[in-house]
């Protein structure tokens, strides 16, 4: 197994050859026909996917992650998986992971295009509604995650605790985060960004 492990090294990391994601392509096949751990070898393909096209600069930060697409398409690519395995026959198996990155791409950039325009609503909202609150730190971290606390906004610095406790209820009763009880806590969900990274 390690000599085979060693030769897709190799590949990845010579100069020349394919396109990086035929080679990509051709990888993610090798790791999963490698099959070198017991558990867990689905994903940390998955995930060598975005290192390789990190590494050879395609993408700037892990934002390609193609799990939605295979997982959603599971039986092709098992089958895909096993016909290049049976019969050789590649040219399904790099037209079907093409594919994937072509729309796993567009779904992201339709997502990162939602975000920003949910940011810039936000930001109109809290400048008209709660001007005495708004900063674009305090906005870039509400949109940061769908969830947020006290505790972000006192760890980023934006405020002290009671004063982002007030900020938190000032966004709540703008209807922007949603409150929700968890212990002790109190965590405000954005429903909005939820929404969006959901659809």
């Amino acid at each position: 197994m390690f000599s085979k492990l060693e030769n897709l090294e190799s590949y990845l990391l010579a100069e020349g050859g394919p396109d990086p994601l035929i080679r990509m392509a051709v990888a993610h096949y090798q790791f999963e026909a490698i099959h070198p751990f017991s558990d867990g070898n689905g994903r940390t393909g998955r995930i060598l996917n975005i290192l390789y096209l990190l590494h050879t600069g395609l993408l700037d930060i892990p934002v390609l992650y193609m799990s939605r697409f295979i997982l959603g398409n599971k039986q092709n690519y098992y089958q895909l998986l096993q016909s290049v395995t049976k019969d050789g026959a590649w040219e399904p198996w790099l037209l079907y992971m093409l594919r994937g990155v072509e729309e796993t791409a567009s779904w992201t950039t339709s997502r990162i295009d939602a975000i920003r325009e949910l940011f810039d609503s936000t930001v109109e909202l809290c400048r008209g509604e709660a001007p005495k609150i708004y900063s674009k730190e305090l906005m870039e971290l509400v949109l940061s995650q769908p969830y947020c606390k006290i505790a972000f906004l006192v760890e980023s610095g934006i405020a002290k605790r009671q004063t982002a406790s007030e900020y938190l209820q000032e966004l709540q009763r703008m209807g922007i985060l949603e409150p929700e009880k968890r212990g002790r806590e109190v965590v405000y969900k954005h429903p909005a960004l939820i929404e969006v990274l959901s659809a």
